[in-house]
C-alpha cells in the first residue's frame, strides 16, 4: 500500500491542492507523527495521507516526520507519546485497539492519556462471504449459524483484536454460535481462506475486500453501523438487515491524536487544521484510492467516539473471559 502512496500523492497533490494559508503557529521545530504499526496497512496509509496535506500549514522550516513504531503490538509508540512532553510536537496514530487492550491487561494507557485531533478511519465492521457461498443475506447467515451451533467458519485476524470481538458481539446480540478461525497474521490471510473457501466468513472492513466484490470473487452481507457504508451502499446494516431494534455499531477506527494535556490554544490549532484537511476535496479522493472511506470526526466527537467504544468494549471483553 505504501508503494502506491507517494505515485498518488505526486499526482493529486499538485492539481487538486490549493496552497494553505499557514494555519499552525506553536511549532518551533519538527512536529514527529509516531504510527504504531508497520509500514503500508491502512494506518500508515491514512496516517501519512493526512500530514502530507497538512504539510503546507506547518511554519517555515519546520515539518511532519512520520516514523513507524510498530513494537508491542504498538504499545511502544503509544506509551511514548503518551508519556511526552504535552506541547503539541508528539503526534500519534491511535488505533480501535486502546479501547480493547486496557480490559485485555494488555496496555497501561487509554484514550484518556491523549487528545484527539482527527479522525482518518472509521470504517464499520462487515460480515463477508464467498460469492458461491448459498447466503445472499445476513439474515440466511443467521439463521444457518442458529441452525447448526458452532458449525460456521468465522475468519478473524487474531482471538481479542477487532474481528473476533464483533464475531463475539453477533453471537451475543443474535444468540448464535460461531467457530472462530484466528489468522494471527492479519486480514489478509483470512480473505485470502475465503476466497480458497476453506471458511465460510470473514469479518473485516467492506474496503479490504472491495476488488474481490468488484470482480465477483467474494460479497458483503451487512454492516455493522447505524448507516449504509458508502462504498456498498445496496449492503445493508445490521438493524436493516435483521429487524433489530437497536444498532449494531463497532468501527475499525485511526485517531490522529496527540498528549492529554497540551495547552488549549495547541489543542485548539491543531484541531482546526487537520479538520480542514480532512474536508479537503483532494484528501478525500486521496484515501478513497486506498479503499478507506473519509470521515470528518475531530476534536470532542473523536473522543467520545473513544470513549464510546471503550466501554462498549470494556462490557464485551468482561463478558466473554466469564466464559
Amino acid at each position: 500500500m505504501k508503494k502506491n502512496l507517494l505515485p498518488l500523492l505526486a499526482l493529486i497533490l499538485p492539481f487538486g491542492m490549493v496552497q494553505a494559508e499557514q494555519t499552525l503557529t506553536y511549532p518551533t521545530k519538527n512536529i514527529e507523527v509516531v504510527i504504531p504499526k508497520n509500514p503500508g496497512g491502512g494506518t500508515d496509509t491514512s496516517a501519512r495521507t493526512v500530514i502530507e496535506f497538512a504539510r503546507d500549514r506547518m511554519p517555515k522550516g519546520t515539518m511532519f516526520v512520520p516514523v513507524n513504531k510498530p513494537a508491542g503490538n504498538g504499545l511502544t509508540g503509544l506509551i511514548e507519546v503518551a508519556k511526552a512532553k504535552p506541547d503539541g510536537c508528539k503526534l500519534v496514530m491511535t488505533t480501535v485497539e486502546l479501547a480493547m487492550f486496557p480490559h485485555q491487561g494488555k496496555s497501561p494507557v487509554t484514550y484518556k492519556d491523549f487528545t484527539p485531533l482527527v479522525t482518518t478511519i472509521a470504517d464499520p465492521v462487515a460480515v463477508v462471504v464467498n460469492a458461491k457461498s448459498p447466503y445472499n443475506t445476513l439474515q440466511e447467515f443467521i439463521d444457518a449459524a442458529k441452525a447448526n451451533p458452532g458449525k460456521l467458519k468465522v475468519g478473524n485476524s487474531g482471538m481479542g483484536a477487532i474481528y473476533h470481538l464483533a464475531a463475539v458481539n453477533m453471537e451475543k446480540t443474535m444468540d448464535v454460535k460461531f467457530n472462530h478461525i484466528p489468522y494471527n497474521e492479519g486480514t489478509g490471510p483470512s480473505i485470502a481462506a475465503l476466497v480458497g473457501g476453506h471458511i465460510d466468513s470473514v469479518l473485516t472492513t467492506p474496503g479490504s475486500v472491495k476488488s474481490q466484490v468488484d470482480a465477483g470473487i467474494l460479497k458483503v452481507l451487512g454492516v455493522m453501523d447505524e448507516k449504509r457504508f458508502e462504498l456498498f451502499p445496496d449492503v445493508p446494516t445490521f438493524k436493516e438487515a435483521l429487524g433489530l431494534d437497536v444498532n449494531v455499531k463497532m468501527r475499525a477506527w485511526a485517531v490522529l491524536a496527540t498528549t492529554a494535556k497540551v495547552p488549549d490554544n495547541v489543542k485548539q490549532e491543531l484541531v482546526n487544521t487537520f479538520t480542514e484537511v480532512v474536508k479537503t476535496p483532494a484528501y478525500q479522493e486521496a484515501l478513497k484510492k486506498q479503499g478507506i472511506m473519509p470521515v470528518v470526526i475531530a476534536g470532542d466527537d473523536a473522543y467520545n467516539m473513544m470513549k464510546e467504544d471503550d466501554e462498549m468494549y470494556k462490557a464485551l471483553i468482561d463478558e466473554t473471559m466469564k466464559k
